[in-house]
C-alpha cells in the first residue's frame, strides 16, 4: 500500500497559528479554470475549523460565499467561534490572501443525539456503480482528474431535456470518505447549463450551501465507495441558475443536501 498522501489531504493541508489562524497553499492537482477548485476552496475552510480545539460535535450546516478568485500560492484562513451553546456551535470562516477576503462561510457544528426520524426524499434507483462506465475527463489536468464520474442520466455538453442528473462520484485515487471530502464532493456537480445547452459558457460559483444528515459512523461505513449525485436547477435568469441536489451514500442514506448559486457569462 502507498504511503504518499493523497493529493486530496496534499491539497487542504494547512499549518495551524494558534489561536485562530491557518496557513495553507493552493494546489495545482485541484485546479480549475482559473482559481483552486470551489470544493477543494470548501473543503480547507471546513478542514480549519475542524482542527480547532475549541470545536465540538459534528458538521451540521455550511454556507460558503465566493467573494473573488483565489490567486496560486500562499493563503491564509481564520477561524472564529462567534457563539456556543449547550449543543451546537456557530462558526464564521474567511479565506484571504494579500490582505483580502476572498472566501467567506458560516457553520453549525452541534452534538447529534439519537432521536426519531424520517428521510423523506427519495433516492433514484440506478445501476450500482460498478455496472457504470466511467467516463473520461473533459481535461488532462485540474481537479477533474482528481474524481472519478459514472454518468447515469444526464449528458453533459447536450441539450437535454432538463437538468436532472444521477452520477456516481469517488475521489481519484480512492479516499475513505470524511466531512471535508463531502464537503469538496457537494461542489461535483456539473454545471447545470452544461446539460442545457452544448456550447460552453464561462461559469463561477457565486455562493454554496450544504446541509449534512449524518454523523462520523455513517461516513466511516461508506469508506471509498462510490457517491450518488443528484441534482437539478430550479431556474436560469438575468445570468444566474441555481441548483439543489442530494448525495446519497451506497446503500441509499442521505448523507448530505446542497444548494448552489452559479454566475454564467452570455
Amino acid at each position: 500500500m502507498s504511503t504518499c498522501p493523497h493529493p486530496f489531504d496534499e491539497a487542504i493541508a494547512l499549518r495551524p497559528e494558534p489561536p485562530n489562524r491557518w496557513h495553507g497553499r493552493t494546489s495545482e492537482a485541484y485546479w480549475n479554470m482559473v482559481s483552486p477548485y470551489g470544493g477543494v476552496t470548501a473543503a480547507v475552510m471546513m478542514r480549519a475549523m475542524l482542527d480547532h480545539s475549541e470545536r465540538r460535535g459534528s458538521p451540521l450546516s455550511f454556507t460558503l460565499n465566493f467573494l473573488a478568485p483565489i490567486d496560486a500560492g500562499e493563503f491564509v484562513v481564520e477561524t472564529e467561534l462567534v457563539r456556543a451553546n449547550r449543543s451546537s456551535q456557530h462558526w464564521a470562516i474567511r479565506l484571504a490572501q494579500h490582505g483580502k477576503v476572498l472566501a467567506l462561510a458560516i457553520a453549525i457544528c452541534a452534538q447529534r443525539r439519537a432521536t426519531w426520524g424520517q428521510v423523506e426524499a427519495a433516492c433514484p434507483e440506478v445501476p450500482p456503480a460498478a455496472q457504470c462506465p466511467v467516463a473520461p475527463p473533459r481535461k488532462a489536468t485540474g481537479f477533474l482528474q482528481r474524481y472519478e464520474f459514472r454518468i447515469v442520466r444526464g449528458k453533459p455538453f447536450a441539450e437535454n431535456a432538463d437538468s436532472l442528473s444521477h452520477v456516481w462520484v469517488a475521489d481519484n485515487p480512492p479516499r475513505p470518505l470524511d466531512f471535508a471530502s463531502l464537503t469538496a464532493l457537494c461542489d461535483s456537480f456539473l454545471p447545470r447549463i452544461f446539460l442545457r445547452r452544448p456550447d460552453f459558457v464561462p461559469i463561477g460559483t457565486v455562493s454554496i450551501n450544504i446541509y449534512f444528515h449524518c454523523g462520523e459512523d455513517a461516513l466511516a461505513r461508506q469508506g471509498a465507495a462510490p457517491l450518488l449525485a443528484v441534482a437539478q436547477a430550479q431556474a436560469f435568469s438575468d445570468g444566474h441558475f441555481d441548483h439543489h441536489g442530494h448525495v446519497w451514500s451506497s446503500d441509499g442514506s442521505l448523507l448530505a443536501t446542497t444548494q448552489q448559486l452559479v454566475w454564467y457569462k452570455e
